[in-house]
């Protein structure tokens, strides 16, 4: 085994094809076949299942590709340890965060690393908090933004940015953002939510039974974007942040309410693993996420108020 094969490994996996591994790599194709080939005979296993539209990871190769991660993390941070503090990174970051968030913060993000460390790799995983845990566990994810919630040994977390909830209509709604709408109103109001479980869908069940209503959820729904199509559709209203419907409320589709008594808060960390290092560039992610909400939150664009962790 050797840095080549798992180099070959890593780039298969995010493609997806031996070929396009080949163009980026600059190697003749025949050859990586021939490392990939080598490295399962040795492992004794199937890192890849062949099929007409090229190659998805095996569950055993899986594990070989979080193991070939991590290795070539560690191999770019002693690279990284004696170079300029100030020289551009190469290397990989993972970098997890929740649907919502990701449609705030990836462009600035990318623009970011493509400015700084051209030469990084950035791969932006966007899911629901449970499954970015998991990664973070098993070290496919290098640093998350993850909901509050309670402490976990293996993990540290730094915080964000407590994020206001509102009450979102279609146009032509009776919300107002001069208007602020009761919590214990919203029972007379048809919902569109996320199911149960869902960590927003908590903290409105929370701030529910601590008024003494019940909720009407009509329609349950995990995907954010779904909630606003059906709520553009006049299907019903939702609760959400106002920061990834920016343009929704700019454009005159969507409006919204602030909610009182209760006001519906919810809190973001950064979240890494504490078991090892932090890599260089998965501190330059937290490092300009953290200077983005700052500016977000600034302007007005990310409702919500920063945590001593996060202010500049």
């Amino acid at each position: 085994m050797d840095i080549s094969q798992l180099r070959t490994v890593i780039h298969v996996a995010e493609l997806g094809s031996l070929s396009k591994a080949a163009d980026r790599l600059r190697i003749a194709q025949p050859a990586l076949s021939r490392q990939v080939r080598l490295l399962e005979d040795e492992l004794g296993i199937r890192l890849f299942d062949r099929h007409g539209r090229g190659m998805v990871v095996t569950e055993a190769g899986q594990e070989v590709l979080r193991h070939a991660h991590r290795i070539m993390g560690e191999l770019e941070e002693i690279r990284a340890s004696v170079a300029d503090e100030d020289a551009p990174l190469r290397g990989h970051v993972s970098i997890g965060m929740p649907p919502t968030v990701s449609d705030i913060l990836s462009v600035p993000l990318v623009s970011a690393f493509r400015a700084r460390h051209p030469d990084a790799t950035i791969r932006i995983v966007s899911a629901y908090s449970g499954y970015l845990l998991d990664w973070l566990h098993r070290g496919e994810i290098d640093v998350a933004i993850l909901f509050e919630s309670r402490p976990v040994r293996s993990l540290r977390s730094q915080s964000l940015l407590e994020e206001i909830l509102y009450l979102i209509g279609p146009a032509g709604s009776d919300l107002h953002p001069d208007q602020p709408v009761g919590f214990d109103s919203l029972a007379e109001r048809q919902l569109l939510l996320p199911s149960t479980g869902h960590g927003l869908r908590n903290i409105l069940e929370d701030c529910a039974r601590e008024r003494g209503v019940r909720l009407d959820v009509r329609v349950e729904a995990d995907s954010y974007s779904t909630l606003k199509n059906l709520v553009k559709s006049g299907h019903g209203l939702t609760i959400l942040p106002l920061a990834p419907i920016h343009e929704e409320i700019g454009a005159g589709q969507l409006t919204y309410a602030p909610i009182t008594d209760p006001v519906p808060l919810r809190r973001l960390m950064l979240t890494y693993p504490s078991d090892r290092t932090t890599p260089r560039l998965a501190r330059f992610a937290a490092a300009t996420i953290t200077a983005t909400a700052a500016d977000l939150v600034g302007r007005g664009i990310w409702s919500g108020r920063l945590l001593d962790a996060a202010k500049p």
